[in-house]
């Protein structure tokens, strides 16, 4: 029996594994589709796999890290160069990065329900932010001495990488942890509602995105609908949408992108998709926490309510008990007069 249970936790540690695996490597041919080449560096506005990788980290726990390089090393074989020392080198930043920003996380408490504020800022500037640039040193530095990078666009792909690789623990991270949670819908679920959100933020964000009257700034009230009325279920998932669309829109010149340089497309990429990522996820987060703190509040109001009914006597007051007791009666009640003579 002990050997079962042994070889059944090694069986499930294994497949785990091997899923981070299959899910970084197929994030990051995703990833790639929208790839963008700035001298020997192949750079993306979005890296899903390192969503992917703090995700993994966050909700299956240290132990699953071999899955990341081995990841990472498929991916890097995707790309069709040989696997040299650069490579190992690039793979070790992808790696580090990741539990970097886990232990930074864990170190101040992080709960991945990110149902307070502290939760979301946490996310923000430590495991996106912070954690982040631990991947882009390594694989701009390494560029850099393989001499594929020159040093005067040193800072731009160090600049590019740390953007793709934070806007993905920022886009993706927060909706893999929603889906961690969901549940079979409820026929009180508001599904009208969500049905209008959806397709408002696909159009709202085509608009957006393709329009040359530069209304790149029509999905900020969507994504706060979404935000105030479902939280970070509704708000994510609208980020993680106008994230990809402007990515497509970017990388290919249309509307608000067209007759930029590569440089300008990257910035405004980043600055956008960094401000959806913030607002859907703090605003989410803020929503969520002060519906918990009403939720306890009233909690509490109702465990008070029962004390002091259970503390309450359980007759009138004093001065009518004193009264109705048996024997006592007034001048008023019928009883007999006094004798003061």
């Amino acid at each position: 029996m002990i050997r079962s249970e042994e070889a059944r936790r090694r069986a499930v540690y294994v497949a785990q594994v091997l899923g981070v695996t299959g899910a970084y490597f197929l994030a990051g041919r995703i990833g790639l589709m929208r790839q963008i080449v700035l001298d020997g560096a192949v750079v993306t506005p979005l890296w899903p796999p390192t969503g992917i990788a703090v995700a993994a980290l966050l909700c299956l726990g240290v132990r699953v890290w071999p899955g990341i390089p081995l990841g990472t090393l498929l991916t890097v074989t995707e790309i069709g160069d040989a696997f040299t020392v650069s490579r190992l080198a690039i793979m070790f930043g992808n790696t580090i990065a990741p539990l970097a920003s886990y232990a930074l996380l864990r170190k101040v408490g992080f709960r991945i329900e990110l149902a307070r504020l502290r939760d979301g800022v946490c996310l923000v500037f430590l495991g996106a932010f912070a954690g982040m640039l631990l991947s882009s040193t390594v694989g701009s530095l390494t560029l850099l001495i393989d001499g594929k990078v020159p040093p005067g666009r040193f800072w731009l792909v160090w600049s590019s990488w740390w953007a793709g690789d934070a806007m993905g623990v920022l886009v993706v991270t927060p909706v893999l942890l929603v889906l961690r949670g969901i549940r079979w819908p409820r026929p009180g679920d508001r599904w009208l509602e969500a049905s209008v959100l959806g397709i408002t933020v696909v159009a709202a964000s085509l608009i957006a995105t393709r329009s040359s009257l530069s209304m790149i700034y029509l999905v900020f009230p969507v994504v706060i609908w979404a935000a105030l009325r479902f939280q970070l279920p509704g708000s994510a998932p609208c980020a993680l949408v106008v994230s990809v669309l402007a990515i497509i829109a970017g990388t290919d010149a249309l509307g608000p992108f067209a007759g930029h340089s590569l440089m300008e497309v990257m910035v405004n990429l980043s600055v956008l998709n960094g401000c959806v990522a913030l607002t859907a996820l703090l605003l989410g987060a803020i929503v969520a926490e002060h519906r918990n703190i009403r939720r306890e509040t009233e909690y509490a109001v109702e465990e008070l309510e029962a004390l002091v009914e259970q503390l309450a006597p359980l007759s009138g007051p004093p001065s009518e008990r004193y009264e109705d007791r048996p024997g006592r009666h007034g001048p008023l009640d019928g009883g007999p007069l006094p004798d003061h003579g």
